[in-house]
């Protein structure tokens, strides 16, 4: 709440534009954000740029709705502002934003977006430079994330004939809820990065489609916001990124356990943010020298770019006995999001969670972790000589996520133990260049893509989609000659390394 009533004019608060004095305006409200500047994960120079004047604009994309009013203190919360004495931020289109505009004209139809990877190569060249790097990017050299992919290259199938797939059925049941594919959009953050309407597109996707959305708690829509949205009895988990402070922690879980959530996933491979190379020299190169100069003077780490503006609050104490504590406070089944051994997986059985999404959060953490299809492979015939179990497992469920473009990749982790698969960048990358009709195509492809590929296999329903069918001998094997992906070495974006500025001619 603001400690005033006050509403004051745009001549007022423009006069607070300054590092000694700076005021913001924030969806009609004014904050003093002067003592906040120097803490900005983002760096100071970005509010700066809006000081005294509307930064509604910039704030949105890249923030999740509540950041301003939980990181400032009350008495900085100043009042209302009468925006129609504010005057208008003169929005200048660069040379840059021209030529992306001119390339987003020169896009294909929609029809000749034949697979997901022709949304990323699309995205990849229309997408504003900063959230292509947010959404692109990956940990230290991005060889996990290259991994994730490659790994599904070294399952191979083993086809069953004279099956009569007349009909063919990839329905299934995720937590006991039911969906029209063994995927649910996995969550992803700052979805507004790329449209306007961020993670409301896959919400009003996954209602058409029938599948389930994982809300994040790092979204660029406020949750309620998600919720609203939502069609009557449209099912949706939550990911959750646990606080420093569970007394939120516990209002959040509680509060989306009665809107309805099915299912809470906890993020457990997160203590510390990776180094996302190409999202950090974004940051980099939106400061000039000097404030990046103050800012290595005082200590201040601002070098993680958008990543590490909106997660400082995550908990790097989070451990096993906080599990209990979790068992308390809700009855959604609990399952942990980016588990990457087998031990872990059978501490997650034994203690009585649902299950476990092997994942190493899409290659942007730890750096040579393991793709989840790899360890899939080690969990499932592990947990069947430790406990007896063999998967898909109502009880326990097993997931995956990172890598996924075709449908074949999931039917490979289907047929190795998995309950479902996490799709999370191709869905982004598909309404980041085309908008709501962009999700509504990839998944279209993506269905059209399962209807044929379960009849190759000679599989009528999910149930059929069993061990057998694959050889999973190479797994394991990281050198390994397969044909080259084409299309998803062409989308992949090579990193660079540090370059000179450029020299302004002073004549």
């Amino acid at each position: 709440m603001a400690s005033s009533g006050k509403t004051y004019s745009g001549k007022e608060v423009a006069v607070h534009n300054s590092r000694e004095s700076c005021w913001i305006i924030v969806h009609g409200k004014v904050y003093d954000v002067t003592d906040f500047l120097d803490d900005h994960p983002g760096g100071s120079k970005i509010i700066l740029k809006y000081a005294g004047k509307d930064a509604t604009a910039a704030y949105d994309p890249i923030h999740p709705p509540d950041a301003i009013t939980t990181n400032l203190k009350p008495e900085k919360h100043l009042g209302s502002v009468d925006l129609s004495t504010v005057e208008k931020v003169e929005v200048k289109i660069t040379d840059e934003e021209r030529a992306r505009q001119e390339r987003i004209a020169a896009r294909p139809p929609l029809s000749e977006i034949l697979n997901l990877h022709d949304f990323e190569a699309i995205a990849k060249y229309t997408m504003p430079e900063k959230a292509w790097a947010y959404y692109s990017s990956a940990a230290d050299d991005e060889i996990t994330n290259r991994e994730n992919h490659a790994a599904f290259h070294r399952i191979w199938f083993r086809p069953r004939i004279l099956k009569d797939v007349t009909k063919v059925n990839w329905s299934t049941t995720i937590l006991g809820q039911k969906s029209s594919m063994p995927l649910y959009i996995t969550a992803t953050a700052l979805g507004k990065l790329g449209h306007p309407d961020g993670e409301l597109n896959l919400t009003r996707a996954a209602a058409k489609h029938g599948i389930i959305q994982m809300i994040p708690t790092l979204a660029s829509c406020s949750f309620d916001e998600i919720m609203d949205a939502a069609a009557p009895g449209q099912v949706q988990f939550f990911q959750l990124y646990v606080n420093k402070d569970r007394e939120i922690t516990k209002r959040i879980v509680r509060h989306a356990e009665q809107r309805g959530i099915k299912g809470l996933f906890i993020t457990v491979d997160a203590p510390q943010l990776g180094r996302r190379e190409k999202d950090m020299r974004q940051k980099f190169e939106a400061e000039d020298p000097s404030e990046v100069s103050k800012a290595d003077q005082g200590g201040i780490d601002r070098s993680q770019g958008a990543a590490r503006a909106i997660s400082s609050f995550i908990d790097p104490g989070l451990n096993w006995s906080d599990m209990a504590w979790f068992k308390s406070i809700t009855k959604m089944p609990l399952i942990l999001k980016g588990v990457q051994c087998w031990e872990d997986a059978l501490e997650a059985y034994d203690i009585g969670l649902s299950g476990v999404v092997l994942s190493n959060h899409g290659g942007r953490q730890l750096d040579f972790a393991r793709s989840g299809l790899e360890v899939l492979v080690e969990v499932t015939t592990k947990l069947k000589e430790k406990r007896g179990l063999s998967f898909p497992n109502e009880k326990f469920q097993l997931f995956i996520d990172g890598g996924v473009r075709r449908a074949t990749d999931v039917m490979k982790a289907v047929a190795l133990g998995a309950t479902a698969v996490g799709v999370g960048r191709p869905f982004l990358y598909a309404y980041s260049s085309y908008g709501p009709e962009g999700i509504d195509q990839a998944l279209q492809i993506l269905h059209d893509e399962f209807e044929m590929n379960m009849r190759l296999l000679g599989a009528r329903s999910i149930k059929e989609v069993v061990p057998e069918m694959v050889d999973s001998s190479n797994i394991h094997l990281h050198i390994v000659s397969v044909p080259s992906d084409n299309l998803y070495e062409s989308n992949y974006e090579r990193l660079q390394g540090v370059r000179l500025r450029e020299i302004k001619n002073r004549l």
